[in-house]
C-alpha cells in the first residue's frame, strides 16, 4: 500500500468507524486531468446502503477539506464492495479462503503477473493461492489489485461465461414486443 493511501486510511478510518462502518480500502488514482479517490466501505451483518455512502461522503469530505492531504482537484467516490469485492489486506483474503479471485501483481512471479485462482491460505503477509493445480505463494506487498470472482450460480444468476456473446445487451428500456426500426437508405456505416 502506498504512503498516501496509508495516510488517508489513518485520517478517514476512525471517522468511518464512528458511523458504524468499516473502511475496507482506498484506491487513489492521481491524474493531471481528474484524480479519483475511491473509498470502499462495508457494514457488519448487513448490506451497505446508499445512505451509508452518502453519510461517509459528507463526513470524509469535511475531513479532506480541513486537512487537505491531496494536492489538486479530485473526485471522491464512496462505494460498497459489491459482488466482485476488492481484497486489500491479508485479513480480507483470509475471510474468503476457498473462493476464486483475480489477482494482479506489481512484479511478475513465476513468469506471470495475473492469476485467476483459488484462495488457499494466508501465512503472515503471504497469500497462498492455487491455479491450474499448482500452489503459488504471493507476497502481499507485491499484489497491485485483487478482487473476488463472483459465483453467479450461487447468486441465482447466469454466469458471464454462459451468456451468449453475440446477443445484444438487454436494457430496461427495451420493449420485448417491439419490431426493429426500418433502415433508411443512404445511412450506412461508411459515413
Amino acid at each position: 500500500m502506498s504512503q498516501t493511501n496509508l495516510e488517508l486510511e489513518a485520517l478517514m478510518g476512525p471517522a468511518i468507524e464512528s458511523l458504524g462502518l468499516e473502511l475496507l480500502g482506498i484506491e487513489y488514482a492521481p491524474s493531471s486531468h481528474r484524480s479519483v479517490l475511491r473509498l470502499y466501505i462495508d457494514a457488519q451483518d448487513r448490506y451497505v446502503t446508499l445512505e451509508d455512502c452518502e453519510s461517509v461522503s459528507r463526513e470524509v469530505s469535511a475531513l479532506l477539506d480541513v486537512n487537505d492531504p491531496i494536492q489538486g482537484n479530485y473526485v471522491l467516490e464512496v462505494s460498497s464492495p459489491g459482488f466482485d469485492r476488492p481484497l486489500f489486506k491479508p485479513a480480507h483474503f483470509e475471510r474468503f479462503l476457498g473462493q476464486q479471485a483475480k489477482i494482479t501483481l506489481h512484479l511478475p512471479q513465476d513468469g506471470r503477473r495475473r492469476y485467476t485462482c483459488a484462495l488457499r491460505a494466508v501465512d503472515g503477509d503471504t497469500i497462498v493461492v492455487e491455479q491450474d493445480g499448482k500452489e503459488f505463494r504471493l507476497a502481499h506487498d507485491n499484489i497491485a489489485k485483487a478482487r473476488l470472482v463472483p459465483d453467479y450460480s450461487a447468486l441465482g444468476q447466469p454466469s458471464e461465461a454462459s451468456a451468449d456473446a453475440d446477443a445484444p445487451e438487454a436494457s430496461i428500456y427495451d420493449d420485448p414486443d417491439a419490431k426493429p426500426a426500418p433502415r433508411r437508405p443512404g445511412r450506412g456505416r461508411g459515413r
